[in-house]
């Protein structure tokens, strides 16, 4: 796989959109992240996490304090991946009802409920 598809997956990865968006507002506490994000398995908000500091997006701030205090923000490269990913949430929610009315016409043709 080609460097630049296998960024590309995790920046568009479904809990990597939604913690890239979440991110854009504020530095965040792991426990808050996943409170705002929603839905999503401590498991896998660790592994998305990981993955998007490995790739440069996110930066981890590990505090030396106790208890442990980890703050997670964005990169200048997060920053502005986050953006374009938020650019495309956003134009999604916006243009919803013309896709929700593309559907309807695709299922009727296809003789689907």
């Amino acid at each position: 796989m080609c460097p630049y598809r296998l960024v590309l997956e995790h920046v568009t990865s479904r809990w990597g959109v939604l913690v890239l968006i979440e991110l854009l507002d504020r530095p965040y506490r792991f426990s808050e992240l996943r409170r705002a994000v929603g839905r999503v398995s401590e498991k896998m908000l660790t592994q998305t996490l990981q993955t998007l500091e490995r790739d440069g997006l996110v930066h981890r701030d590990a505090k030396p304090v106790i208890p442990p205090r980890v703050d997670y923000s964005l990169t200048d490269l997060g920053r502005e991946a986050a953006e374009q990913v938020r650019a495309l949430a956003t134009w999604t929610q916006q243009r919803m009802d013309q896709v929700q009315k593309a559907r309807e016409e695709y299922d009727a043709s296809k003789g689907r409920l």
